[in-house]
Formats: structure tokens, C-alpha cells, sequence
């Protein structure tokens, strides 16, 4: 049997992780500013993470929801305090993908609309409902076409107004951060412009922080810099530093249907022990402070690099734009600078590293970088 093949590969085969450094089959060392899409937050091979996966594997690997898993509620407390969500409630389940699958599908119950917005350059997953909110027909099959979906150009809050107004808008949803969209930011006014409109045209607004939450800007969630409060949050990636987690964080004013929403493996006991480690180590190790303060340092020395156009993002969620097509400068920072990176579009180099990358790091990174232009 051959693997589907819908991969693009490069010729690497990593079998090791520790922190921002992994290492091939080979014995080559690389320095990681990808982390997987976004997904070692914590770094590789945490010693902690690492022990609460074995200890938790040796008790209990996995048992339904039909029954009590206090780990649940446990990792739910650690969540709410550290997010500053506390008075929301917990859904969990297993991608990003499904996670806004099960966000549009409440919104939907919650007014009985149909029509969703959703705005250019946006990437939502490759699910049903979800490839048919991202700004990308390829996604979209045939039978999920039908699926009422309006694009608006970002931070236009001018046409959402005009949208809204019609009435039929089930909700709202948008990025924190776009990431495949080339780490495109809502600006602060348009979050609160957009969070009132949803307001007064009873439209649920849900905020997709699958790739920009769970510290990855320097705040918990991205979004939290406008001060606004979502309806729906979204989360995966970071959540279980490589275990398959998502979850949803509601807002009490829906109300819980047994039966409506359900899930096989979401909130396994592994998948907890995973994520529960995850925020253990953040907390611990101040990895949100990190992750703004070097994530800033590298912004301000990545712009000072004559031949960059523009340098966007927070913390670390990092878009270097050239004017250039980036393919080239992507390969010979793999191949020969040994630093994985990844790309948005043609023209932007997208930087995700662990929360945990050092100063001393970050160096490395732009030492190598500089190299690539020579």
C-alpha cells in the first residue's frame, strides 16, 4: 500500500526533538522556527509533558465520554484561569477543523440562520463547513458548496455593517492572527467594531485562535489586545504540544443539548494529561512573557535587514514579506542553513517557533537568515 499522496515533502526524515532543535535520521541538527504549523508550543520532548503522557499511558489511555474523566474538569480550571475564561464553558475535541465545524454548527442552533461571514485570505480548515468559510475554492467540494458564505476584505467594517443589516447572518467568524493568510492583522479598532455590530444584529461572533492562541502572540489569545469577548473561541495547535487536542470555549448564553454536539476521542485521558502539561509549563516558565519579548526582538531585527518588505505579526506568529518569491530563500534555509521556517502564499516567510526559543536562539535564526541573502 502507498500513502495518499497529497503531500508536498522535503527530502527529511526528523526523528528527534529537544526544545527549538530537532535532529534527523542522519544525526543533522536543526533549529526550528515552525514547530510543526504552530504546534510545539512548549518545546520538544518536554521533560515535563513527557512524564505526565507516561505516567497517565500506564494508569488509563483512553476511555469514552459515556463516563466521569475529572481530568477534563481539571485541565478546564487551568484553562478559564490562565485565559482569563473562567465563566465560559468547555467543549473538547480533536483538530482545528472540527472545532469551527462545531462553532458554526452552534451558532447555527443558537439563531436558526444559515448565512456566514467571513473575510479574504482567511484559512479555517479542510472540513465541510470549514474549507467553505476559508478564502480558497480548492478546499471546497462540490457538495458543501451550498454552504452560504459571504468574503469580506479585512478590517472593512463598513461592509460587515452592511452585511449584517440584512438580517440573515448566522455568524461572524475570523482569525485572531490570519496565518496561511500571511500573518495579516485585524486591527484593534476593527475587533471592537466588529464585536458591537455582532451585538446589535444578534450574530454570533466566532474568534478562530487555532494558530494565533494559546500564547502564540504574547497574550493567551490574540484577540485579547482589543479587549473584546467573543461568543465562540476555537483552539488547537498549541494545545497539546504534538498530542491531537482542539477545543471550543463557549459563552454561557448557549445552552447545552445533550446529543447535539459529540465527539469519540476528544478529551481522552491522554489528550488531557497532554494539554494540562502544556499549560503547566507556559505558566511555569512564563513562556506568553517569552514569547512576547523575543518574538518583539526579532520583528525589530528582522526589518533592519535591508531587502525585507515588511515584517508583520505578534509574539510569536512572525510574516517576513519580500518582494521576492520566497521558495528559494525557504530551501536554503533548510537545506543549508538547517532552520526549518514556513511560508504564506509566494512572497512570506512565516516564523512559529516553540514559545520556549531563547535570545541566544533567535541569534542563531538571524545570523543564518542574513546568510541566505548573500
Amino acid at each position: 500500500m502507498e500513502l495518499f499522496n497529497v503531500y508536498p515533502l522535503f527530502e527529511v526524515n526528523i526523528v528527534k526533538g529537544k526544545g527549538c532543535r530537532v535532529w534527523d535520521d542522519k544525526g543533522t541538527e536543526y533549529l526550528d522556527l515552525y514547530g510543526g504549523h504552530a504546534v510545539i508550543s512548549i518545546g520538544h520532548s518536554h521533560p515535563h509533558y513527557v512524564e505526565m503522557l507516561t505516567r497517565q499511558l500506564h494508569k488509563l489511555g483512553f476511555y469514552s465520554n459515556s463516563v466521569i474523566n475529572k481530568m477534563q474538569q481539571e485541565f478546564a480550571d487551568k484553562l478559564g484561569a490562565i485565559s482569563d475564561y473562567d465563566d465560559y464553558n468547555l467543549f473538547l475535541v480533536n483538530s482545528g477543523a472540527e472545532a469551527n465545524e462545531n462553532a458554526l454548527k452552534l451558532a447555527s442552533f443558537y439563531n436558526n440562520r444559515k448565512r456566514v461571514i467571513a473575510f479574504s485570505k482567511s484559512f479555517h480548515g479542510r472540513t465541510s463547513a470549514a474549507a467553505r468559510v476559508t478564502d480558497n475554492p480548492m478546499y471546497t467540494a462540490p457538495f458543501s458548496e451550498g454552504l452560504d458564505v459571504t468574503f469580506l476584505t479585512l478590517n472593512d467594517v463598513d461592509a460587515v455593517h452592511a452585511e449584517l443589516s440584512k438580517g440573515d447572518v448566522c455568524a461572524v467568524i475570523i482569525e485572531g492572527i490570519q496565518g496561511v493568510g500571511g500573518i495579516q492583522l485585524p486591527t484593534i479598532e476593527f475587533f471592537r467594531q466588529l464585536r458591537n455590530a455582532c451585538n446589535q444584529n444578534d450574530t454570533v461572533l466566532i474568534l478562530d485562535e487555532v494558530q494565533s492562541g494559546y500564547g502564540r502572540s504574547g497574550r493567551f489569545f490574540a484577540h485579547q489586545y482589543s479587549g473584546i469577548r467573543p461568543d465562540i473561541i476555537t483552539m488547537a495547535k498549541g494545545i497539546g504540544n504534538g498530542f491531537p487536542m482542539s477545543g471550543l470555549l463557549i459563552n454561557s448564553m448557549f445552552e447545552a443539548v445533550h446529543g447535539q454536539l459529540g465527539t469519540t476521542f476528544g478529551g481522552n485521558h491522554l489528550a488531557c494529561a497532554a494539554a494540562i502539561a502544556v499549560l503547566d509549563v507556559i505558566k511555569e516558565e512564563a513562556l506568553m512573557e517569552n514569547a512576547a519579548q523575543v518574538g518583539a526582538y526579532l520583528k525589530a531585527e528582522i526589518a533592519a535587514i535591508p531587502k525585507i518588505k515588511e515584517v508583520r505579526g505578534r509574539g510569536m506568529m512572525i510574516g517576513i514579506e519580500l518582494d521576492q518569491p520566497v521558495k528559494e530563500i525557504r530551501t536554503k534555509l533548510l537545506y543549508k542553513e538547517k532552520v526549518f521556517t514556513g511560508v504564506s502564499g509566494t512572497h512570506v516567510i512565516r516564523l512559529l517557533p516553540p514559545l520556549c526559543l531563547s535570545m541566544d536562539e533567535a541569534d542563531i535564526f538571524l545570523d543564518r537568515f542574513k546568510r541566505v541573502f548573500n
